[in-house]
């Protein structure tokens, strides 16, 4: 039995039920159980040998354990139908709630109460006098977010200051979800709509297909995922004009241009496809953070209150993690000189984090053929 659980791949399976991220039309309903009690089947017939391996009153033990797995099965299927239908329902009551939220962080709807007064009374030391809605809230709201905030770099702050909302929606076909970041006009890049779209094979037991993000239009010298890099001529040299060179480098804005799978995967190889499912697992990370954290529960971001409740939960992995620190303290010395050597290598490479550190555990992906 155990060798069969190792063999036994239910990814397709799920993948193809229609209920998984969505409420199933009246057609898709109708077919759904013979649709799985084909796919039963069919594994079936694949590992037939298991069974005859088997003694014949063990065997049947083994027939009747199957009856019961498809009769949960069945019971699987109407609650990814009614989950999904709940989840849509809920998130109808959210949206108007997402809109007065909107209005009032932008301004755009004031408050019962906030009174108009003269600008010497209403200033706070730090902040412009009488700002309108409430500054700074998304990109304050994601920095305060342990996840988020390894990935917003300093230059970063100027852009992210005109995000003006951040929603989330399902998509169908394919099956996967995508973000959509609104941005008022600003100096750094034309486009007024940031998107970033993942594609999933199967989302109750998320495998990532590929995640796609909008192309962004930077405005000339504006572009936060590159720098300019110069260098003064070398002595006796005809050119007396300083070299320039432009380099990627980490941006939050590199969100946007995820790492990608490459369409054939036998031209990478082993060490190579480890490295891109780190990337793309933490790339799923950053997305699902902004997706089920950071959209819900903006307010509790901006003011703080979300990381108590974030540093409660994560009390038990302090041990973990400082069992960790024990065990690396005798390598620290040895890698040091490494590290400084590294270092300037590092400074001019594309920032690609692993999150191999992060405390916010990320469901396992898969790369699809």
């Amino acid at each position: 039995m155990g060798g069969e659980k190792e063999t036994f791949d239910t990814s397709d399976l799920n993948a193809s039920l229609p209920a998984a991220a969505a409420a199933l039309s009246a057609e898709d309903r109708a077919g759904l159980v013979n649709a799985l009690k084909d796919k039963l089947q069919s594994l079936a017939g694949q590992h037939a040998d298991v069974l005859e391996t088997l003694s014949p009153n063990v065997r049947k033990r083994v027939e009747f354990l199957r009856e019961i797995q498809s009769q949960h099965d069945e019971i699987e299927a109407k609650f990814f139908e009614e989950r999904a239908a709940l989840e849509a329902k809920y998130q109808k009551l959210y949206e108007p709630l997402y809109t007065k939220r909107y209005g009032i962080v932008n301004g755009e709807v004031e408050v019962d109460g906030v009174c108009d007064e003269p600008a010497s009374e209403n200033t706070v030391e730090g902040k412009e006098p009488d700002a309108k809605g409430v500054p700074d809230f998304w990109l304050t709201a994601m920095k305060t977010n342990e996840v988020l905030s390894e990935e917003i770099q300093e230059r970063d702050e100027a852009a992210l200051k005109y995000l003006k909302d951040i929603k989330w929606s399902r998509i169908e076909d394919p099956k996967g979800f995508k973000l959509d970041f609104f941005f008022d006009t600003n100096p750094f890049f034309k486009n007024s709509v940031l998107t970033k779209t993942y594609h999933m094979v199967d989302e109750d037991d998320p495998i990532l297909e590929k995640a796609i993000g909008t192309e962004i239009e930077w405005y000339p010298g504006k572009n936060l995922t590159q720098k300019i890099l110069k260098k003064k001529p070398k002595k006796g040299s005809k050119n007396t004009k300083p070299i320039t060179k432009t380099e990627d480098c980490e941006s939050f804005f590199n969100f946007f241009n995820p790492p990608q799978v490459p369409e054939d995967d036998d031209d990478i190889d082993e060490d190579t496809a480890d490295e891109l499912q780190s990337q793309m697992e933490h790339d799923y990370d950053i997305g699902t953070t902004i997706r089920d954290k950071i959209i819900p529960h903006a307010v509790s971001w901006f003011t703080g209150e979300a990381v108590q409740g974030e540093d409660f939960g994560e009390l038990g992995d302090d041990d973990e993690d400082d069992d960790d620190e024990d065990d690396d303290e005798d390598d620290e010395d040895e890698e040091e000189d490494d590290d400084e050597e590294e270092d300037d290598e590092e400074e001019s490479k594309p920032a690609r984090k692993s999150g191999s550190g992060r405390r916010h555990k990320v469901h396992d992906l898969k790369f699809t053929g």
